[in-house]
């Protein structure tokens, strides 16, 4: 058992056996929900299905983020993120971002990990239908994501080098720097929110960068 396997467990709560709650429209912004069926031990068209669901209001009074695992509609684990869930033939992976759900994946113990499908009625079930349904707009949605990280990013650094360039110790070793750039304030706030809503828009699809999304914030 790793590290990161070993703590993970230690998070790892038995579940209460409630019934795990239809997705309302309502909890769009404040609620993820994914699904895995996989087969059973029962023989030919046996099925269990699990559900994770992560409910993000738990940042509204400052308490952990906590994933829950269903197993047939039934309460079976849950832990705080990041979570690993045992589950038949492999495990649950589950991390969280600034933005949404940065990983929900199946690992089983022999081949390729896999995402999760998302609930249709859920944000990121809804994105990936928008994706399915018109890919060239979905590719095109995403490569802007990623150029409004890029710019907002590189262009918030260079502004950012010329203050820290003269700090007296970083100035003595390396010298002051003068940026090219010196953007208005509004401008600088575009940008932001520019790239706040790119890092929801990626965190939708479970795209997540440690540089472009992490700086993004």
């Amino acid at each position: 058992m790793t590290w990161r396997q070993w703590a993970a467990s230690r998070r790892l709560k038995p579940g209460d056996g409630r019934e795990l709650q239809r997705f309302r429209w309502w909890q769009l912004p404040l609620r993820s929900l994914f699904w895995l069926r996989l087969p059973g031990t029962g023989g030919h068209g046996d099925v269990r299905v699990h559900a994770v669901d992560v409910r993000h209001w738990a940042r509204l009074d400052n308490s952990r983020i906590r994933a829950h695992l269903f197993l047939d509609g039934r309460h079976v684990a849950e832990s705080k993120l990041p979570a690993i869930f045992p589950v038949d033939g492999g495990v649950i992976e589950v991390a969280m971002s600034n933005w949404g759900i940065r990983r929900c994946h199946y690992r089983p113990l022999d081949g390729q990990p896999r995402q999760l499908t998302p609930d249709p009625a859920s944000a990121e079930g809804r994105r990936a239908r928008f994706g399915a349904r018109h890919p060239g707009l979905s590719r095109a949605i995403g490569t802007g994501s990623v150029l409004l990280l890029v710019i907002g990013v590189g262009l918030n650094l260079l502004q950012l080098a010329e203050p820290v360039s003269q700090i007296p110790p970083v100035a003595v070793r390396v010298g002051t720097f003068e940026s090219p750039l010196h953007l208005p304030i509004w401008l600088n706030l575009a940008l932001g929110g520019g790239a706040v809503l790119a890092s929801m828009e990626r965190a939708l699809r479970l795209r997540h960068s440690p540089l472009l999304d992490t700086a993004g914030h």
